[in-house]
């Protein structure tokens, strides 16, 4: 199956201009149960007060592979091992209110084991991230929720397409 390639645009915010790109690693993370593994982050910033699902994922460190970058990440939000199963494709989108171009790599990972997290102060304080597990039909209707504010819509946006397309990639 052909990889996903999708080219987003914020429609939520004017763009002024786009100072940096940032290349992401995110994954749509499942169990042998068939439950899949997002995080919650609740944030109160910039861009406005928001309850939201997001995929486990970040930055690529420099001098860093995506796949490399990929397990760190999971590690780090989820607490999570897995085994990379697929790459399901890039998105790109835009935060025009912070002035950046998104690279998001996207991955479709096993869990093999759960451990400690290791969140981040920002992670912590900021957005409050969780763990959130749930079934595929109950991922996409917290989307769909979530899209009731702005920067919601750029996120699911983004991230249905790809929890659809991991659905097909595991034969569901």
């Amino acid at each position: 199956m052909k990889e996903l390639n999708l080219q987003l645009k914020d429609t939520e915010w004017p763009l002024e201009y786009i100072d940096h790109d940032r290349k992401i690693v995110r994954a749509i993370v499942f169990d042998d149960q068939e439950n899949y593994y997002f995080v919650r982050a609740k944030r109160d910033d910039d861009f406005g007060k928001a309850t939201l699902i997001e995929t486990s994922g970040g930055g690529v460190e420099a001098g860093e592979d995506l796949e490399t970058a990929l397990k760190r990440e999971l590690k780090e939000e989820l607490g999570a091992e897995v085994e990379i199963m697929h790459k399901i494709g890039i998105v790109s989108d835009y935060y025009n209110l912070i002035h950046r171009h998104n690279i998001n790599n996207y991955y479709l990972c096993k869990i093999t084991s759960f451990g400690e997290k290791h969140l981040t102060r920002d992670e912590i304080e900021d957005f409050h991230l969780s763990t959130l597990r749930l079934s595929y039909r109950d991922a996409e209707e917290e989307y769909k929720k979530c899209a009731e504010t702005k920067i919601g819509k750029l996120i699911a946006a983004r991230e249905l397409p790809v929890l659809r397309r991991a659905k097909v990639l595991l034969g569901e």
